[in-house]
């Protein structure tokens, strides 16, 4: 097999006419088939090439005919592949980025040292600091034992770093080092200017060491800016690795590691998946947050409200049509949008009262300056992964838009903060009623998870306080509640409607006379707690629209300040649509749940 030659070089040296020294170049290296970077600038060249060794050499020949570079020292190495790419022969202010103008590595180097000398004052235990002037992803993988290290991610850092020493070392000999020697050239006189007395830099840098010197003295191996990434004292590839992620090098060692995936992840960077859900779950509750506040429905708006004709409306006209859908508001009323140019077509057009409608015809009724009754909206995320997600719902918040609210609902909040996703609700809670509400991240994981509310697979407990006080510790309530809404949209028992049952646990009969009631929902129709324990003689304290008395309310959602409604969906048990386990997802007891009441029956169960 035939190895490949690298050479890694550097001179300071004045260099003109940079563009066609550039090209011609980058023709030689690819007329010889070498692949690397050089860097030209007008201070000098810094390069890494790799290919053919007799290629290697006659560039090598070929820059020491450039004016300038007549000295040029490169190191050489070996290595079964070639480590780079492509060949890429760059201009730049500096060959080395630095940022400081008055240090000239040309007319005014630092003393060096060199390796045989440095061991030798190893060896001898001679008081030096050994500072490396490396950024700190090279360092790890290796550096001189007992060095001190500069504590940067970036060379154009140094100067920070050397203002951070210790004044007492300005008194210490000091010997900088780096990878090829190249970035001592100027931290060493930087060091000098900033008042170190005695600074050296050592000649060729840690790679020159291993040449001259070996091990001696250094622990780990030499970090390199290719394919080879680590070099032992004997100049071979390591078998270290650089993360694809966060570029961290690593060891043979670390490469082992189950965290390090290649392309992925390393031991440095991995991140477990419940990190990264938690991490994910911090950034969703600050978006809900922020789309809250303010309340979007508190801005002034045109608000556009569906309306879609059924079939025993097709054949008449729109104003026929909208009256006889709505007629408590009046044809005259109905008549006077429509000349005011507020109920728009299909046609996204003004629509005219003689316009013959379809059935399946969607129509818009234009409401201008819209302001939306206040809600409470703080809404809190206990839960998300892949395909679900579990929220506390607060209360009074609607869940989907209808009569007065549009964007002061927990939809439209929920899909302004998931944007561009579309957060799925598969059940619903009242308004007033606050707890625990599950949804599905995609429109195929709903599909998975509602199946189990309509089949009663789903498990939930809700707490309540209501009026009186249930003769009976535990009992059930079934009836047939009316499908269709009456007014304020509350339901009605009625001997033709959907069946319902609801089991009831008594868990404290309280002073007040109320009640707190632990309940578990076998189906769910729309009101059924608050219905059944309306009908039962025992409605919920603050409820609006079912009262004491068997008497109804006037209002159908709370306003914030008002005292709240006090039924809670405390928690809720269902399979998960992608890994098929059983999950329970809880969230607070409200105010009005005593802590010590109600949390011995967190495991218990209704009958």
């Amino acid at each position: 097999m035939r190895r490949v030659t690298n050479i890694s070089a550097y001179h300071f040296g004045p260099l003109r006419e940079l563009k066609e020294l550039r090209e011609h170049l980058l023709e030689f290296c690819r007329e010889h088939e070498l692949k690397g970077t050089i860097l030209l600038a007008p201070e000098g060249i810094n390069l890494f090439v790799a290919g053919r060794h007799l290629a290697i050499e006659e560039l090598v020949y070929e820059l020491r005919t450039i004016p300038g570079l007549e000295h040029l020292q490169p190191k050489y190495s070996e290595s079964d592949e070639q480590p780079f790419n492509r060949m890429l022969v760059r201009l730049k202010k500096e060959i080395i980025a630095f940022g400081v103008d008055d240090v000239d590595p040309v007319h005014s180097p630092a003393p060096r040292i060199k390796p045989e000398e440095l061991k030798e004052w190893l060896d001898a235990g001679k008081p030096v600091v050994l500072y490396d002037t490396r950024n700190d992803y090279e360092i790890k993988l290796g550096t001189f034992k007992g060095a001190v290290a500069a504590g940067i991610d970036r060379f154009r850092d140094f100067p920070e770093a050397v203002d951070r020493l210790p004044e007492e070392m300005k008194d210490a000999p000091v010997v900088t080092f780096c990878t090829g020697g190249i970035r001592c050239e100027k931290a060493a006189p930087f060091m000098q200017q900033a008042g170190f007395k005695e600074v050296y830099q050592l000649d060729g840098g840690i790679l020159k060491y291993f040449e001259m010197v070996g091990s001696d003295h250094f622990e780990g191996e030499c970090f390199v800016f290719d394919h080879r990434v680590g070099l032992d004292p004997a100049l071979r590839e390591s078998g270290s690795v650089v993360c694809f992620s966060c570029q961290t090098p690593l060891t043979a060692a670390e490469a082992e590691d189950p965290r390090y995936v290649e392309g992925e992840s390393c031991p440095y960077c991995y991140v477990s998946d419940e990190a990264r859900r938690q991490a994910c779950m911090i950034e969703r509750q600050a978006a809900l947050d922020a789309v809250a506040d303010p309340l979007p429905g508190s801005q002034p708006y045109d608000n556009l409200k569906p309306i879609r004709m059924p079939g025993p409306q097709a054949g008449k006209t729109l104003l026929d049509a909208l009256d006889d859908l709505f007629p408590h508001f009046g044809r005259e009323g109905w008549s006077e949008l429509i000349e005011a140019g507020r109920i728009i077509s299909p046609e996204e057009s003004p629509a005219t009262a003689d316009r013959v409608v379809k059935e399946g015809e969607q129509y818009l009724r234009l409401l201008p300056g819209t302001i939306e009754p206040p809600v409470n909206a703080k809404i809190t995320l206990i839960h998300e992964d892949e395909a679900m997600w579990a929220i506390d719902k607060p209360a009074p918040l609607p869940m989907h838009a209808s009569g007065r609210f549009n964007r002061n609902t927990l939809d439209y909040l929920m899909r302004q903060a998931w944007e561009p996703e579309v957060p799925r609700p598969v059940h619903r809670l009242d308004a007033n009623t606050t707890g625990v509400v599950i949804g599905a991240r995609t429109r195929h994981f709903a599909k998975l998870l509602q199946p189990q509310f309509s089949r009663g697979e789903v498990e939930k407990r809700y707490l309540a306080r209501v009026h009186g006080h249930p003769a009976g510790d535990q009992f059930v309530i079934e009836s047939r509640i009316a499908a269709e809404a009456c007014e304020l949209g509350a339901r009605e028992i009625d001997d033709d409607g959907l069946a319902s049952r609801t089991d009831v646990q008594v868990l404290e009969r309280c002073d007040d006379g109320t009640a707190l009631l632990l309940i578990e929902p076998h189906t769910g129709r729309t009101n059924q707690i608050r219905i059944h324990l309306w009908e039962k003689g025992h409605p919920i304290v603050g409820d609006p629209v079912y009262l004491p008395g068997g008497a109804r309310g006037s209002k159908q959602t709370l306003d914030p300040s008002d005292p709240p409604m006090q039924l809670h969906a405390w928690w809720i048990r269902l399979k998960h649509p992608l890994t098929g386990e059983m999950m329970r997802f809880t969230v607070p007891l409200p105010a009005w749940a005593p802590k010590d009441v109600v949390i011995g029956e967190l495991a218990g169960s209704v009958s």
